[in-house]
């Protein structure tokens, strides 16, 4: 496993886990969230540390797991299931992340139906 898909997967386990501290040591001050081809949805720490405080408020036993990666450096993209709850709703979804200086500086998100 490279150091950037060590990165991506250290984050995620780090979302799993519902630790903000930790997963917000990933992301670059300056970091985005945002839909592919769409507009920022999330910009800078403070922003996705709300968005991701309210989903884990919201979602308590939220899980993502990864289904394929595909690693180009600096650039990992990874399909993803996500399940809110153990039998609830649940979707497939394509991130795309950018890294910079060894943390996550943006990612793009595709939601499958």
């Amino acid at each position: 496993m490279s150091a950037s898909t060590d990165l991506v997967r250290r984050q995620l386990d780090a979302y799993n886990a519902q630790d903000i501290e930790a997963f917000m040591a990933f992301y670059t001050e300056d970091a985005v969230l945002s839909g592919l081809n769409g507009a920022v949805n999330q910009e800078g720490h403070a922003a996705i540390r709300a968005r991701h405080l309210d989903l884990f408020a919201e979602f308590p036993e939220n899980r993502a797991d990864v289904v394929n990666e595909i690693d180009l450096g600096s650039i990992v993209m990874v399909h993803e299931r996500v399940e809110r709850a153990p039998g609830g709703d649940n979707f497939e979804v394509a991130a795309i992340y950018t890294l910079r200086d060894g943390k996550i500086a943006r990612v793009d998100f595709a939601r499958g139906s």
